[in-house]
């Protein structure tokens, strides 16, 4: 791979893969919406050119260069909150999906990895791997399982590799502050006391720059047409989880596991069978919970000294 493109390149497996491409300096068009907020996530470098470009203009855009190798579909509208439920809004995600599909044909990439969710398989008790069925009951979860077997058709018809990563987890440096473990450290880093459902489910948890080797790893060696779960291949209690959040920043802090009541459909059962990933193309987790919290807790005070 000399040369990749990434929408989405703002988020934090986007910006988190770009930072891992410079390392392999490799060239990056990075492909974010106009005038975003997070547009300081994507380093300044000089193999980073940056495109704002809406996704529902994706198949606009007027492509000069076209000897781009792998092309990462990251961007996504209506990932959180009322909004995966909103019909209109995740059918249109499809069509923005064959859209990436188009550009990345467009700039000559011979591999397209999109990004799918663990939302595609709906509830679960044993190991997810790319053959396990899915079953989504989620707006957001239908769209994501429409658009990777929509984009994978497409991809053949255009004599593209195809590859979809499902992403289970992930946290890390750059997250949305509305996911349950930046909400929480925030919290946590103010002294506040924190609410939890009891923490039982069985969850299996990614640091981000993990989960950006998984896409290098998917974009450079997946095999054509496979699903990769995306995520450490071992699982925790939740409660586990946030009792080490706790720890790494204060073991005085009051949390309180049981306050909230678990949500309808809740999933209490997650984790990926990474064995097929690993044998194709080599990937294997590095950082483990207690490490990447402590990095991510460390990137939340220096961003609030900003």
């Amino acid at each position: 791979m000399k040369k990749a493109a990434i929408t989405g390149a703002t988020g934090m497996l986007g910006a988190t893969l770009i930072n891992l491409l410079i390392e392999k300096n490799i060239e990056v068009l990075a492909i974010c919406r106009p005038n975003s907020k997070k547009l300081c996530n994507i380093p300044l470098n000089d193999l980073v050119t940056v495109l704002e470009c809406d996704i529902s203009a994706l198949s606009l855009i007027d492509v000069e260069e076209r000897d781009f190798d792998v092309f990462y579909h990251f961007a996504w509208d209506g990932t959180f909150g009322a909004s995966r439920d909103d019909a209109y809004l995740q059918n249109l995600n499809i069509t923005y999906t064959l859209d990436a599909v188009t550009l990345a044909h467009n700039l000559g990439c011979k591999t397209f990895v999109g990004a799918g969710s663990q939302a595609e398989y709906g509830s679960v008790s044993e190991k997810i791997s790319g053959h396990t069925p899915c079953n989504p009951e989620t707006g957001y979860g239908i769209a994501k399982y429409a658009a990777g077997k929509l984009s994978r058709i497409y991809c053949r018809q255009l004599h593209m590799r195809h590859n979809w990563g499902r992403i289970l987890s992930t946290y890390g440096p750059m997250d949305n502050g509305y996911t349950m473990i930046m909400d929480n450290l925030c919290k946590m880093l103010n002294g506040e006391v924190t609410a939890f459902t009891s923490g039982e489910q069985q969850w299996d948890y990614l640091f981000s720059k993990d989960a950006a080797n998984a896409f290098f790893c998917i974009g450079e060696k997946g095999q054509d047409g496979k699903v990769y779960p995306v995520g450490s291949g071992k699982i925790r209690l939740l409660r586990e989880y946030i009792e080490t959040m706790r720890d790494a920043i204060d073991t005085s802090l009051e949390i309180k596991l049981g306050k909230i009541p678990y949500m309808p459909f809740q999933v209490m059962y997650l984790c990926a069978d990474i064995q097929e990933l690993t044998d194709d193309t080599g990937y294997k987790p590095q950082v483990d919970f207690e490490t990447g919290i402590r990095e991510t807790i460390a990137w939340c005070k220096k961003e609030w000294k900003k």
